[in-house]
């Protein structure tokens, strides 16, 4: 067990600040955020070029180390040590909160195995934007980030997701979100969904409608600039629907489309194993072998 007071001020090491930055309006950063990274030894950035922008232009003139999702363990290893010696970090991405759909999480996890203090301010989070516009539930909601790019794992995931009885949120970028949004119709059916485009930037953009008209949309509006999806949760009766199968077994859940829709013993396996979420390699041997 670990306890953390972030506070201390008798001890010997230093703390790892994890900054939030502006998503697209300068204006968003807090004053803590900009005192932090005064203070601070150095700063530790994904992009230190795109933070040289962000500290020119609040004129804060501070030393930078670059760290991001390729640093190797050795730039891991000598934050680590600098601030074991004493020295305190601030960490940043690009733009919004460092760790979420953003490097930072490896040396977060370092820190906080080595009882190097973790400290987090709070700041702009595009999600978190694109939720609170969107006017779907917010009482329960799940961050998904980024879709895989491996079309069989973005298959997998939405076939997950689109069972989700929870408000889900999704990050996209330009070049993707037209086939993101008619793949989501393909799992998720004609629910409400709302894209916000560009948030906190001179040209925000909230679409909202169902995926049959944000599949329209796409084809007309302007797909410019980085994209966050809020996607309405399933109903219980459709999960109802959904999970008729639930109390067969694998075997009887096979048979059902070999016997009733006339499926080959392949893609009755295939779409089992999508249904419930599994290999089809447990459903090849629990079929098979239950067949023998």
């Amino acid at each position: 067990m670990q306890i953390q007071k972030s506070f201390e001020s008798n001890r010997t090491v230093g703390t790892l600040f994890v900054v939030p930055t502006p998503i697209g309006n300068l204006e968003d950063i807090t004053i803590r955020a900009l005192n932090t990274l005064r203070e601070v030894d150095f700063i530790a950035a994904e992009d230190t070029r795109n933070t040289k922008k962000l500290l020119n232009y609040f004129e804060i003139n501070q030393s930078l180390v670059s760290y991001h999702e390729h640093s190797n363990q050795q730039r891991e290893q000598m934050l680590i040590e600098a601030m074991q010696n004493g020295k305190n970090v601030a960490l940043v991405s690009d733009a919004g909160m460092p760790a979420v759909s953003d490097p930072g999480n490896p040396v977060i996890e370092a820190a906080i195995k080595q009882s190097i203090p973790v400290v987090v301010l709070p700041g702009a989070n595009a999600g978190l934007c694109a939720l609170v516009a969107s006017g779907l539930d917010t009482n329960h909601f799940y961050f998904y980030g980024f879709l895989p790019r491996k079309s069989k794992d973005k298959k997998a995931t939405l076939q997950r997701l689109s069972q989700l009885t929870d408000t889900i949120l999704l990050y996209e970028s330009p070049y993707r979100v037209k086939e993101t949004v008619a793949e989501l119709y393909e799992y998720f059916g004609n629910r409400s969904v709302v894209i916000g485009r560009e948030l906190t930037k001179r040209f925000e953009e909230y679409v909202r409608g169902t995926l049959e008209e944000i599949i329209a949309w796409t084809d007309t509006g302007t797909v410019k600039g980085e994209f966050c999806l809020v996607i309405e949760g399933i109903d219980n009766e459709s999960v109802m629907e959904n999970n008729w199968w639930k109390d067969l077994s694998i075997e009887a859940h096979v048979n059902h489309y070999v016997q009733q829709e006339q499926l080959s013993s392949k893609d009755a396996i295939k779409k089992v194993s999508v249904e419930r979420n599994i290999q089809k390699r447990e459903v090849y041997q629990a079929y098979h072998i239950n067949n023998k």
